[in-house]
């Protein structure tokens, strides 16, 4: 049962996406992705402009929706996780035009500065876990014809 092909390819992607979680490239993006969700969430009141509501409860919810994706709140392996920061990289985007999109008079100069900021750096983060990803996801490829044959006498 062991050598069977796909539990042989299940435990090399898993030690595959343990490897480049665990680099510390992998762990600074992934730190900082969650602080930056963590500062979206909060921004409407660190920056002051929480009288603002359709877009401070905006940022609030696509702070939570980044830093849950960012951090990996719903899984661990890197083909989802590959997903995930495209998605989180949408979020950022939607970061940086929202104050003219949402409704109301919410574009000050103040909330311009802090969602086009903010979205930058979640949109450059997010790119850094998909190439992260794709390179986890490339190296299995590679490898993906060195596992071992099934051995139907077992």
């Amino acid at each position: 049962m062991e050598t069977h092909p796909d539990i042989v390819d299940m435990r090399m992607r898993h030690e595959m996406a343990e490897r480049a979680t665990s680099t510390p490239q992998g762990q600074a993006v992934g730190t900082l992705a969650f602080l930056t969700g963590i500062y979206m969430a909060a921004s409407p009141w660190i920056t002051g402009f929480n009288g603002l509501s359709t877009l401070a409860v905006n940022n609030l919810i696509v702070g939570i929706a980044y830093a849950l994706l960012m951090s990996g709140g719903f899984g661990r392996a890197y083909e989802r996780t590959h997903s995930m920061a495209w998605g989180a990289c949408i979020l950022g985007i939607w970061m940086i035009i929202s104050p003219w999109v949402v409704a109301g008079n919410v574009s000050t100069t103040k909330t311009i500065v802090n969602n086009v900021i903010t979205g930058a750096v979640a949109t450059l983060l997010a790119l850094a876990a998909t190439a992260a990803a794709g390179k986890a996801e490339s190296g299995k490829s590679r490898h993906s014809g060195m596992s071992a044959p099934y051995a139907s006498g077992r």
